[in-house]
């Protein structure tokens, strides 16, 4: 019974010490809220014209909620707060938000979505103002996976320059800008795979990003010493040496990231297998192999 107490009461502190930890700035979560509103009432006309399920499956649209769930975890819970003390925390955030919640938001289909939430009039000449204004145009080459996968890399590899990953620990404006940006492209990144008609060539894209993260994780991991300085410089305070704090931060991009492009790659792979009739072309092979034996 004596050691319920104590554990009792440093669950309590952690908790009460959470409880204050969450970040309410009104960019992040008035954002949040807006786009949780949009999403709902477009949805909810949408099945209403068409029926339930119809346009946006109630599938996607789990995928969309649970998408912003993670957000919220990401950009609103103690791990955002947390994050600019600790390295491997940050790194935690960034993944959560490109790895995870951008392709759940981008199955979800946010853009019918969205559109449905427009007034009826305005919802009616969206295609025709899109054409004119050279927006259709302009979308459809950024979202060609290519393009979107260069973009997305870029972004990466650019945020991870030591000084201006740094410089984002301690500007306010310019971490924003920094999570907008892992946002932006990760959802231009997820939307152009999903919309590849060759699942084959989207496996190819997840993987050469697969590559080049896990290549960047290892660089941060296995520096011999000390690259980002303010964002590691509180990493006493978690009972870690700043070059700890580092490796692991690299490992968390290195491993855990890196196996969820894997695994997001063979799923797009095992998609192009099926549609493209290869399984079923090596079974047949297989099979008459064995009968002119």
């Amino acid at each position: 019974m004596r050691t319920v107490k104590p554990a009792v009461s440093f669950v309590q502190s952690i908790c009460g010490e959470a409880a204050g930890q969450w970040t309410f700035d009104l960019w992040i979560t008035l954002l949040l809220l807006l786009s949780a509103a949009l999403y709902a009432t477009g949805v909810a006309r949408l099945w209403n014209h068409a029926g339930v399920g119809r346009g946006i499956h109630s599938l996607q649209a789990g995928c969309y909620g649970t998408g912003w769930l993670v957000l919220v975890l990401a950009l609103v819970s103690p791990i955002h707060r947390w994050g600019t003390g600790l390295f491997s925390i940050h790194m935690v955030e960034h993944e959560l938000v490109m790895a995870i919640a951008a392709p759940l938001l981008a199955l979800g289909r946010p853009g019918a979505a969205f559109a449905w939430a427009l007034p009826a009039s305005l919802r009616q000449v969206l295609p025709l103002l899109l054409r004119r204004s050279g927006l259709r145009v302009a979308w459809m080459r950024l979202t060609r996976p290519v393009t979107a996968t260069v973009i997305h890399g870029v972004t990466i590899w650019a945020w991870h320059v030591p000084p201006l990953f740094d410089a984002a620990v301690t500007n306010v404006g310019l971490h924003r800008i920094q999570h907008v940006s892992f946002l932006g492209t990760g959802l231009l990144f997820w939307w152009a795979l999903m919309r590849c008609r060759n699942a084959g060539i989207a496996a190819a894209h997840l993987f050469v990003t697969m590559l080049h993260t896990s290549i960047l994780g290892a660089i941060v991991a296995l520096a011999p010493h000390v690259l980002y300085r303010l964002q590691t410089e509180r990493a006493a305070d978690w009972g870690m040496t700043p070059l700890q704090d580092q490796q692991l931060a690299g490992l968390i991009m290195w491993i855990p990231a890196g196996l969820l492009y894997a695994g997001a790659a063979m799923l797009f792979f095992a998609a192009w297998v099926k549609r493209s009739g290869v399984g079923s072309l090596l079974v047949t092979n297989v099979v008459l192999s064995d009968a002119t034996r």
